[in-house]
C-alpha cells in the first residue's frame, strides 16, 4: 500500500518506521515547509494518507486530500464541532473517505468497548457517581483529551442520572472530567464509579506513542479497502 503522511511530528516518524515494517511505501512526507507537495503527483499516487496535524489545519488537509481522491485517516482532535458537518456530508453525499478516531490504540478500542458495557451494567446502580481524570504530556494543547471526551459520550448515552460531561464541573447531573498535564506522560484515562460503600476504577494506561502508531496504520490498512466516514467500532468488531 502507498501512504503519505500529513504531519512528521512524534507521531508521524512513529507511524512511518511500523509502516515500513507491515511492508508498505511512504510516498509523500508533508510537513509545515512543503505544503505545496499536497499538489504533487507522489501525494495524488497514495492510497491513503494519514493525518496527525492540529485542530486548525486538519480540515483543511482533509481537503486538500480529497481533492486529489486520496483517501484519509487522521487522529487529530477538536475540530469535529467546527467542521463535523461539513465532513458527514462530504463522506456520505460526496464519495469522500475520512477514517476518524480520538485514539488508534488497539488497548483504548478494548478499553472503550468496557467502558461502554460497564456504564450500561452501571445505569442500574444509581449510588455510584462517575468522573473522569485524564493525564497527558505537558504539550498536548486540547483539554480534555479526544479520548476522554470519546469516553465520556460513551458514558452520557448510556447513564440516564448524567446528562453531558463537562472539564472540573461539579453539578450532579454532568459527568466531570479533570485533566492533568505533567512530563511526557502518553495517555493515561481512568474512570472512576465511587459509592459510599466502595468504588470501581477502570484505567487505561500507554507506556509509549508506538500502540497509536499501530492503530493508524491498522486503519489505513482497512481504509483502503473501506469507503465513507470511518471510526474503531467498524474496524474492531467488539
Amino acid at each position: 500500500m502507498k501512504i503519505a503522511l500529513i504531519g512528521y511530528g512524534k507521531m508521524g516518524k512513529m507511524i512511518e518506521q511500523i509502516a515500513l515494517s507491515r511492508g508498505h511505501e511512504i510516498v509523500s512526507i508533508i510537513d509545515i515547509d512543503n505544503q505545496q507537495d499536497f499538489d504533487s503527483p507522489e501525494f495524488a499516487s497514495a492510497d491513503v494518507a494519514i493525518e496527525f496535524t492540529n485542530p486548525k489545519v486538519a480540515y483543511d488537509n482533509y481537503l486538500r486530500a480529497w481533492k486529489v481522491g486520496v483517501k484519509v485517516v487522521s487522529g487529530t482532535t477538536a475540530w469535529l464541532k467546527e467542521h463535523g458537518d461539513e465532513v458527514r456530508n462530504a463522506c456520505a453525499n460526496e464519495g469522500k473517505t475520512l477514517f476518524w478516531a480520538s485514539n488508534f490504540s488497539v488497548g483504548v478500542a478494548i478499553f472503550s468497548a468496557v467502558n461502554k458495557y460497564l456504564a450500561k451494567i452501571m445505569n442500574q446502580f444509581p449510588q455510584y457517581d462517575v468522573n473522569m481524570v485524564e493525564t497527558h504530556h505537558v504539550h498536548k494543547l486540547d483539554a480534555p483529551s479526544g479520548t476522554a471526551i470519546t469516553l465520556a459520550e460513551q458514558i452520557v448515552e448510556r447513564l440516564d442520572r448524567k446528562q453531558k460531561w463537562g472539564l472540573h464541573e461539579t453539578a450532579a447531573d454532568t459527568l466531570r472530567i479533570d485533566d492533568v498535564r505533567r512530563g511526557e506522560v502518553p495517555g493515561i484515562h481512568t474512570i472512576n464509579y465511587d459509592s459510599p460503600a466502595d468504588m470501581i476504577t477502570i484505567t487505561h494506561d500507554a507506556h509509549s506513542r508506538q500502540g497509536f502508531a499501530l492503530g493508524a496504520v491498522l486503519a489505513a490498512e482497512y481504509t483502503a479497502e473501506h469507503s465513507g466516514l470511518l471510526t474503531i467500532d467498524d474496524m474492531f468488531k467488539f
